[in-house]
């Protein structure tokens, strides 16, 4: 009897640390799978990416980000979520294809927002559309390898 109590134990335990290392990774790290043509050639509908939890501090220009998808967008994608590069982070020049510019004349790209592109501008839904993403709708960086297809990794 002894020996089945230390064994339902020891799989308790186990089980509270599976559950504990699910809930640190989920918190961490980010899979999405690829849905369209924005990104291409860089990212094939079909690839999943792997991205870092992060904040608008954790990026830098060039970065290929994941994004909630920004109030107001017109065809929701899966999840809810974009992947798109990060071509202009708050202070620096804003691109002059960017759909809203500053109020005020002003040429840089402000706090709390980020300018988006896809790597595919005729596929692309992006900043060059709707303006400004804000850092709040930002989710995670993408992290290397940078794809990994049906085929394994590329």
């Amino acid at each position: 009897m002894a020996a089945v109590l230390a064994v339902c134990a020891l799989l308790a335990a186990f089980a509270v640390t599976a559950a504990g290392v699910a809930w640190w990774v989920r918190r961490r790290w980010l899979v999405v799978s690829i849905a369209g043509d924005s990104m291409r050639p860089t990212l094939r509908p079909g690839d999943r990416v792997v991205a870092r939890r992060t904040t608008l501090a954790g990026i830098r220009r060039g970065d290929v980000v994941v994004v909630r998808t920004p109030a107001g967008w017109s065809a929701a994608p899966p999840r809810g979520l974009l992947v798109k590069r990060a071509v202009a982070l708050p202070g620096d020049p804003v691109p002059s294809d960017v759909a809203v510019q500053p109020a005020g004349g002003g040429r840089r790209v402000p706090p709390g927002r980020l300018v988006l592109f896809g790597d595919n501008p005729p596929a692309s839904r992006d900043s060059r559309h709707i303006g400004y993403f804000t850092a709040t709708d930002l989710l995670g960086v993408v992290v290397g390898p940078r794809r990994y297809g049906r085929r394994g990794p590329t």
